[in-house]
């Protein structure tokens, strides 16, 4: 039983870095926009948090500069679909491969460097009183660092914002049809900047989770990955982020799976490694095959606006 309990436990620290960039992606998508640039904007937080936490060690300002580092990645691609209206796809794929090339950059003199003490100290696991002694679930997810506790918190009221309010129903309303959402005096546009903006924050921060937390140390491609895994789970969870949680935490399970069963099952490590990008596919196709207005993406997602067109 300890044994399963520190598992899942290591599940909820794995899938954290997933579940801030999916959440991110949830934004964007909502808007209408496919950002497939996660795993770019994912390494720009990841590179620029560490880079400051080294050397200011002080943990709120590198997560703040990988926030603001995810969101300038977004800027660009924003720029680029929504005021040049350039092809999403083809955006976010470039994106990709430039935050891939500004961590190289920004990051080949930190290889080897190790985050600070008092930014490992910082992030140290802390047990929630009262909650932290509840038998097993307290261990599980009350037990672990303020990163994880912030991505409880952030997937609740990014549920809210969604479902229960006006601004949220504008973002949605905004993901579904644009020119009905322009007709009705929302400013598609401002709309479109804000939460894109938003979603590369966050897909900045899960990355500097990776960098200043998981790891936590400076290596090439921290992401491994993580991104294009975070861009299938907003379709796992059906655009939802109570639904990101879990999705969330079953990849990182299955990231970590191979490591926790190393030498007690006899299969490939190679094979145990491809689990968390088979498991994709797999839900890619299963979703694909199982029809339903509930877990149907944005119906503008994808698609410029042009609003003289209207």
């Amino acid at each position: 039983m300890n044994a399963v309990i520190s598992f899942l436990a290591a599940s909820i620290v794995a899938g954290t870095p997933l579940l801030f960039a999916t959440l991110g992606e949830i934004l964007t998508e909502k808007s209408g926009n496919l950002n497939l640039g996660v795993e770019g904007m994912m390494l720009m937080g990841a590179v620029v948090g560490f880079m400051v936490g080294v050397n200011t060690g002080n943990p709120i300002m590198a997560m703040l500069f990988s926030m603001i580092a995810g969101a300038a990645g977004a800027f660009i691609y924003a720029f680029l679909t929504i005021s040049l209206m350039t092809n999403q796809v083809v955006t976010g794929l470039t994106l990709t491969i430039f935050g891939t090339g500004f961590s190289s950059l920004v990051g080949k003199n930190l290889i080897g460097q190790v985050a600070p003490e008092s930014i490992k100290a910082f992030f140290r696991a802390k047990p929630i009183p009262i909650l932290g002694e509840i038998p097993i679930i307290g261990s599980i997810f009350f037990r672990q660092d303020i990163f994880v506790y912030f991505g409880y918190i952030l997937a609740i009221l990014l549920g809210i914002y969604l479902y229960n309010t006006s601004k949220g129903l504008n973002l949605r309303a905004i993901g579904e049809n644009p020119s009905c959402a322009d007709a009705a005096s929302i400013n598609v546009t401002l709309y479109k900047y804000i939460h894109i903006l938003i979603g590369g924050a966050l897909c900045g921060l899960g990355g500097a989770y990776l960098s200043l937390v998981y790891v936590p140390a400076w290596q090439e491609n921290v992401t491994a990955g993580r991104g294009w895994i975070a861009v299938a789970l907003v379709i796992f969870a059906a655009w939802n982020p109570y639904k990101a949680l879990l999705g969330a935490y079953l990849f990182g399970g299955l990231d970590i799976i191979g490591f926790r069963t190393q030498g007690t099952i006899h299969i490939s490590q190679y094979l145990i490694d491809m689990l968390p990008y088979i498991v994709t596919i797999l839900v890619l196709v299963l979703i694909s095959l199982k029809k339903s207005k509930k877990n149907a993406p944005p119906k503008a997602l994808g698609n410029a606006y042009y609003r003289e067109e209207r």
